[in-house]
């Protein structure tokens, strides 16, 4: 995707056909309530300029497993008739909603956890108790919020089950249960008596401003880093016949050199070691008022030198205001190679 650094943030040349839909999980991130996630990451993701690959982990795992055990305990618990997504699309509902359970909405979508007849069912695990000790997390409320909205509906019902480290190993073994799940319940009216003013109106003027125009919102040069760094990385196309040639015969060399090296692995830390420890000894030996020391072996001299030399400390620079001003850029290119997956 062709684009250029303006400033603070990014425009594309040409503005994506179809973006991806602002649902829970974006939704909060774009209003810079997600501690995770910044709006300028969601903005990648959501014109598909840069995404980071979903790899299934253990806690994404787990969250799998649990949810119709959770709504199976709140059923029988609470005496709720919650339904999932499976009961309301069947089997593989992923793929025959696209993961978008609101069709027929403009710029907004996603997929709620539960539905009653007249409430929606937000389900969270975490291991992290500690951020749910006075109410639902902003960030996750939103979620719920926003599914409520979109549905029409005032109740919602979040809940949350705290796993321990051993949980997420063998989750099919968790029982939910009073003791680690709770139960948070919320009206939209009374926690979110202007919902469309305060949360929804942002929300549009951010897709308008924008996802429409391909204009970034700014960027954080730490939080953002990686993925700076991957939009400033460009992959030059091998369509040279005499470029082709020289990296089939580089990697071939590259490939001689690994085998090499491998077979004398053991010999090179061994040598490595011995230096190591003739140095330390010549340190303890030398006399203060001396800068060389010399030791003759049987096929080399071994020469120990000692030397002084001034540097900056740039923290005191940075301190004193002086860093910026005298900083020199300098251009450089450095070629690296790493094996191909």
């Amino acid at each position: 995707m062709s684009l250029k650094f303006v400033d603070n943030h990014i425009e594309l040349e040409k503005v994506p056909k179809n973006p991806k839909r602002l649902t829970g999980t974006r939704f909060a991130t774009i209003m810079g309530l997600n501690a995770w996630q910044t709006p300028f990451e969601a903005w990648c993701n959501i014109t598909r300029t840069w995404e980071d690959p979903f790899v299934e982990n253990k806690y994404t795992r787990a969250g799998k497993i649990l949810e119709p055990k959770i709504i199976d305990y709140l059923n029988n618990t609470y005496f709720l008739d919650i339904q999932s997504a499976e009961d309301v699309y069947g089997d593989d509902y992923f793929k025959k909603t696209w993961g978008n359970f609101f069709p027929n909405v403009e710029v907004f979508g996603g997929m709620w956890d539960g539905l009653g007849d007249n409430f929606v069912v937000e389900i969270k695990t975490t291991k992290r108790a500690e951020d749910w000790q006075d109410d639902i997390p902003i960030y996750y409320k939103l979620q719920s919020a926003l599914y409520a909205y979109l549905l029409g509906f005032d109740r919602v019902i979040v809940t949350a089950t705290f796993l321990e480290d051993g949980d997420y190993e063998k989750p099919e073994d968790f029982v939910p249960n009073v003791n680690n799940t709770v139960l948070f319940e919320y009206s939209m009216s009374e926690d979110f008596p202007n919902f469309e003013r305060d949360y929804i109106q942002p929300a549009l003027e951010f897709w308008n401003n924008h996802v429409l125009t391909g204009i970034s919102p700014e960027y954080d040069l730490k939080k953002d880093k990686e993925i700076l760094d991957d939009l400033r990385t460009q992959a030059l196309p091998m369509d040279d016949t005499e470029l082709e040639d020289m990296i089939t015969r580089a990697e071939e060399l590259k490939a001689e050199i690994d085998a090499i090296k491998e077979s004398y692995k053991d010999v090179e830390k061994e040598y490595n070691d011995l230096k190591k420890s003739i140095k330390s000894y010549m340190e303890e030996n030398v006399d203060d008022d001396v800068d060389k020391v010399t030791i003759d072996g049987n096929v080399y001299q071994w020469t120990l030198s000692k030397s002084v030399r001034n540097s900056v400390d740039n923290s005191k620079l940075k301190a004193d205001g002086l860093y910026d001003k005298y900083v020199v850029q300098k251009e450089s290119f450095t070629l690296r190679q790493k094996q191909l997956d």
